[in-house]
């Protein structure tokens, strides 16, 4: 038999074939590196600009982290909870993450826990003491931690509980005292999402204007956010 014939492609004729096959994968390559180029400089660039472009310019303040300034110097930031220390202050809730917002985290304990159960029973007979109440009046967010354990805000219930404490350190009437508290409640958010709420960095910031527009010392930001406000 013929060697010739019984190849269906001489070697040149195999030789063009695979070229024609290379030159159309080239072909069909070169659109999707177009592509793949082109949503990356639209979505990962031009979308992430023009968001930050037009959130910054209808809410800057926001924006920016919703930072609190006071005399000039960033103290901190009314979505991240804070330490305060000094009974002339609202605390906020407890923080696993030692209110700092590098490190944000709950403490993942079960609702079953023993440790869970025996911190939270040691926290309410503190609290209790401090604010001249009775265990079963502990709110229970004086005493858990949020998820991220940099919940700012407290239900009213628990900032009710530390009017007298409040008042009595800063020798301000309860009834004073108490209206800046009603004054800094919000409500569910557009009125439908949420529970009633107080954050407490604005509250506590109130109270400083409110007595005699300088802060009590002692009472602290995280690091990296604020500074000691005195």
């Amino acid at each position: 038999m013929n060697r010739s014939a019984a190849a269906p492609f001489s070697r040149p004729a195999r030789v063009r074939a695979a070229t024609s096959v290379s030159l159309q994968q080239q072909g069909a390559l070169r659109p999707a590196i177009g592509l793949g180029v082109a949503s990356l400089l639209l979505l990962g660039l031009a979308y992430a600009v023009g968001t930050t472009a037009v959130s910054r310019a209808l809410f800057p303040a926001q924006s920016d982290g919703s930072l609190l300034v006071i005399d000039g110097q960033v103290r901190g930031s009314r979505l991240v909870a804070q330490p305060f220390v000094g009974d002339g202050y609202f605390q906020a809730r407890p923080s696993a993450a030692s209110y700092d917002p590098m490190a944000a985290a709950g403490s993942n304990l079960a609702r079953s826990n023993p440790a869970l159960q025996e911190r939270v029973t040691d926290a309410s007979r503190a609290m209790a003491v401090r604010e001249g109440i009775t265990v079963a009046e502990v709110p229970g967010d004086l005493v858990t931690q949020s998820g991220a354990g940099m919940d700012p805000e407290l239900s009213p219930a628990a900032a009710a509980v530390q009017v007298r404490r409040v008042a009595g350190n800063r020798g301000l009437s309860l009834e004073q005292v108490q209206a800046l508290v009603e004054a800094h409640t919000q409500g569910p958010q557009w009125g439908v999402f949420g529970q009633p709420r107080v954050n407490v960095m604005d509250l506590n910031v109130a109270l400083d204007r409110a007595k005699s527009g300088r802060a009590e010392p002692g009472a602290t930001v995280p690091s990296g956010i604020g500074t000691t406000v005195r």
